[in-house]
């Protein structure tokens, strides 16, 4: 459940956030009528967001054996691999945001068709679904359907909430300090994910055992006691885990802190090199 209003929460309140933005620099400019084709946009892409986490459990539902292990498994890496990118994205884009936002609001306007600004947020939007059903689904292969079910309900209400709040009064949110917290968090999440995909692809057979319990560590911490199943959910707890589950763990978090690090400087050198 954790893990799922994790998810939810980020990725609903920086769509919360989106549709704020668009909608606040329309009543600024004068064009408020156009507020509903904008949340016409976003509703469409709520929508796909749905059918996207609809199919793909219904695609797992279907599955048996080696196939299901298949499936679950590259859900799994495909999740890790769209979840790290984001995280790198939003480590140079968050602060601009609202500048972006603001510029193609009044590209579409200007334009005088409907169907940009719906575009626009349908696409800003159908983004963060899309993303956000692709790790539920993921999340629920880790955890029970109804609790990872709650678990998102939560959040989508929380972001909600959140969301209005900060339209409707003075309030205003850190975006960074915000994305950099939730981020450290889903890292853990994003870490955990690759290591059960590994573990998938080894019951699959497409990946080597090697050694198949470096340690066996469930006589203190059982992977199936209600504390088990949360770290399971979370942060990929294995009580018994294989050596290359531990190695892909453990090289996800260098290559990625690493990998972090390179791609905040290398974005960063173009503007410092630029004349003051």
């Amino acid at each position: 459940m954790l893990a799922a209003f994790l998810i939810t929460f980020r990725e609903g309140l920086e769509a919360a956030l989106i549709i704020s933005i668009v909608t606040g620099y329309l009543v600024k400019i004068g064009q408020p009528r156009l507020i509903r084709t904008a949340w016409a946009g976003a509703g469409a892409a709520g929508v796909i967001s749905v059918l996207t986490a609809v199919v793909i459990m219904a695609i797992g539902a279907e599955l048996e054996g080696t196939a299901e292990q298949i499936f679950e498994g590259t859900t799994m890496f495909l999740a890790v691999a769209v979840l790290t990118w984001m995280i790198f994205w939003m480590r140079t884009q968050a602060r601009l945001i609202k500048q972006t936002l603001e510029r193609e609001v009044l590209s579409a306007v200007t334009t005088g068709t409907a169907w940009g600004l719906f575009g626009l947020t349908f696409v800003a939007v159908v983004r963060e679904g899309v993303e956000t059903a692709l790790f539920l689904s993921a999340s629920a292969f880790l955890a029970d359907g109804l609790t990872t079910l709650a678990g998102a309900g939560l959040g989508l209400a929380a972001a909600a909430v959140t969301g209005y709040l900060l339209y409707a009064s003075t309030a205003r949110l850190n975006v960074r300090a915000f994305f950099d917290v939730t981020s450290l968090l889903l890292l853990f999440f994003a870490a955990g994910l690759l290591g059960h995909g590994v573990h998938e692809f080894q019951e699959a057979g497409l990946l080597p055992l090697t050694i198949e319990h470096l340690w066996d560590i469930n006589f203190i911490l059982s992977e199936t006691s209600p504390l088990g199943e949360i770290l399971k959910a979370l942060f990929g707890y294995n009580g018994n885990p294989s050596l290359l589950e531990v190695l892909s763990y453990a090289s996800y978090w260098v290559v990625t802190l690493l990998g972090v690090r390179w791609w905040v400087e290398r974005r960063a050198a173009p503007v410092s090199a630029l004349p003051r």
